[in-house]
C-alpha cells in the first residue's frame, strides 16, 4: 500500500471511530433492551484494560457484572472503583488456566446466581512487544488464550440460563488470528483450507495444529513451519479461538430456541493497554465497544459464529 493508500485507510478508520463514538451515545430503546438488573454477565481478566472497560460499560447499561481476575485483590480494587460509580459489580478470583479454579468459580456462580446470561472471555496473554517475536512462552500463551478460554466455555455452558433472548458468549480475539489474513496467514494451504471448511473443521484438527507448532518450538524449527510471522504464538492462539468459535456456534445451533446460546468473537483493535505497552492507537473504551455491542444485540439482529471489528462483520 502506497502513501496515499495509507492516508485513505487512516481517514476511513478515523471516520469509523467517529461514527462508533456517536453510536455509543445513542440509548437503547425499551424494545431493544432485552436485559434487566437481574441479568448476570461474567467478564474474565477484567481488573484492567479492555476487560475492565467491558465490565464497566455492561454495568452502565444496567447488567449485574461479575468481574474476575487471577488476583482477587486486583478484582476487588477494580470492583470498588466501579461500585463507587453506583454500578452493580461483584469481584471473584478466577484463573482460566487452572481447571480447579474454573470449577470452583462455576460452583460459586451456581450458588450465588443460579446461572449467567452473558460470558465475555477477555482473559489472555501476549509476551511480545513491538518487533519482538519470541516463542519462549508459547506454551503459556496457547494454554491461556485457547485452552483456558475453551475450558471456560465448556464449563459455563451448562450454567447459561435459558430465555427467549438467548444467552451470549463473546470471545475477545484478534485480526492477527485470521487464517486468510493478508500478512499473517497460515502458510500451509491444506491446513488453511481444512480450518475454513465446516466439513473438515474439528477440535482434533486444532489440537494437532497447536501440538505441531509447540513441537517445532521445542526443536527450533518453527520459523520454517509456515506459521504466522507476527507474534506467532499469540496469533496461533487467537486463530484457534476464532476457529473454535465457528465450530462451537455450529454445535450450539442445534439447541432449542429457549436454550439458544449465541457465540461470536471480535477484534478490539490496537488498544492502549499494558498488553501493547501503551502503544496502541485506540483507548480501552473504544476497544471494548464492539464486545459490549455484541453482548447486547437485540435478538432479531444477533447471529452466531461470526467475527467482528468496529461493529462490522469481518472474514475469518
Amino acid at each position: 500500500m502506497g502513501k496515499k493508500g495509507k492516508e485513505r485507510a487512516r481517514e476511513r478508520r478515523e471516520q469509523r471511530r467517529q461514527e462508533i463514538s456517536h453510536l455509543r451515545t445513542v440509548p437503547y430503546s425499551p424494545h431493544e433492551r432485552w436485559w434487566s438488573k437481574e441479568t448476570v454477565a461474567v467478564v474474565t481478566g477484567a481488573n484492567q484494560g479492555i476487560g475492565y472497560e467491558i465490565a464497566r460499560q455492561l454495568a452502565v447499561h444496567g447488567l449485574h457484572v461479575v468481574l474476575t481476575s487471577r488476583d482477587f485483590d486486583r478484582a476487588l480494587g477494580a470492583t470498588t472503583n466501579l461500585q463507587a460509580e453506583g454500578l452493580s459489580v461483584q469481584p471473584c478470583q478466577l484463573d482460566i488456566t487452572d481447571a480447579g479454579s474454573v470449577m470452583s468459580f462455576a460452583s460459586w456462580i451456581q450458588l450465588e446466581h443460579g446461572g449467567i446470561d452473558v460470558l465475555v472471555n477477555n482473559a489472555g496473554v501476549n509476551f511480545n512487544r513491538g518487533a519482538d517475536n519470541s516463542v519462549e512462552l508459547a506454551e503459556t500463551v496457547i494454554k491461556t488464550n485457547y485452552y483456558g478460554t475453551k475450558r471456560m466455555i465448556d464449563t459455563m455452558l451448562p450454567l447459561m440460563r435459558p430465555s427467549s433472548f438467548g444467552a451470549r458468549i463473546v470471545n475477545v480475539s484478534s485480526r492477527l488470528g485470521r487464517a486468510n489474513g493478508r500478512k499473517n496467514k497460515i502458510g500451509d494451504p491444506t491446513l488453511r483450507d481444512n480450518l475454513m471448511k465446516d466439513e473438515t473443521l474439528s477440535e482434533e484438527l486444532l489440537d494437532e495444529m497447536l501440538t505441531n507448532f509447540l513441537s517445532q518450538v521445542n526443536d527450533g524449527t518453527w520459523q520454517n513451519g509456515g506459521w504466522p510471522q507476527m507474534y506467532t504464538d499469540y496469533s496461533l492462539s487467537k486463530l484457534a479461538l476464532n476457529v473454535y468459535t465457528r465450530l462451537k456456534a455450529r454445535r450450539l445451533a442445534e439447541r432449542l430456541d429457549s436454550h439458544r446460546v449465541y457465540i461470536n468473537c471480535f477484534c478490539p483493535g490496537w488498544v492502549k493497554t499494558q498488553m501493547t505497552n501503551w502503544e496502541g492507537n485506540m483507548s480501552a473504551e473504544e476497544g471494548a465497544d464492539t464486545g459490549v455491542w455484541m453482548a447486547l444485540l437485540p435478538v432479531e439482529n444477533i447471529s452466531s459464529g461470526r467475527f467482528y471489528a468496529e461493529r462490522r462483520e469481518i472474514d475469518f
